[in-house]
């Protein structure tokens, strides 16, 4: 089987042919770099995103949070789930950890300084 993608690692955007079989990548043409090639094949086997997000904090306030980093697609909903429950305490720093191992390994940080 064939797909193409417009590759989101870097802003050249290359136009990425892969060739796979189930969750063999057999081939991967176009990419202008390795992280091109890495996104592709990752891609067509087990999408991964970054999920932004924010959680209410104990003052009834929005902190902004990512995760650290990219989680299976699958499993954006369910993490959303979890994210919707939590109250953070106040403060927090860009870059603490909000809930460790909020999916495969990722944990959910602070992407701004609330006080």
């Amino acid at each position: 089987m064939k797909k193409t993608l417009t590759c989101i690692e870097c802003p050249i955007g290359c136009t990425i042919e892969v060739e796979f079989e189930g969750e063999q990548v057999l081939s991967v043409k176009g990419n202008a770099c390795l992280r091109g090639k890495a996104y592709a094949s990752s891609e067509v086997v087990c999408p991964k995103r970054v999920l932004t997000s924010t959680v209410r904090a104990e003052n009834g306030g929005l902190v902004p949070v990512k995760t650290s980093e990219p989680i299976p697609k699958d499993q954006l909903f369910a993490v959303m789930e979890k994210i919707n429950a939590v109250v953070c305490k106040l403060p927090v720093k860009i870059g603490d950890v909000i809930v460790e191992n909020i999916c495969d390994g990722a944990d959910l940080i602070a992407t701004n300084s609330e006080e």
